[in-house]
């Protein structure tokens, strides 16, 4: 019997990006609405990028079909 193909995920393919040294990469939360009670500062700091953890990338990855 032929082994079948996992999907991928889309939902998971366009929330995070791979690095080149095949981390992933997401977005932080909380910068969608309700942005006049936060401070400048803390928006600012939302708008960087931060580095999936290390115990979910292997799961993540296998969904997007990278691993």
């Amino acid at each position: 019997m032929a082994k079948v193909k996992m999907k991928t995920r889309k939902a998971v393919l366009a929330r995070f990006k791979v690095t080149g040294t095949g981390k992933l990469k997401r977005q932080r939360p909380g910068k969608r609405h309700l942005l006049t009670k936060k401070s400048s500062n803390r928006k600012r700091q939302l708008k960087k990028a931060q580095l999936v953890d290390k115990g979910q990338t292997k799961m993540y990855a296998r969904l997007m079909g990278v691993a």
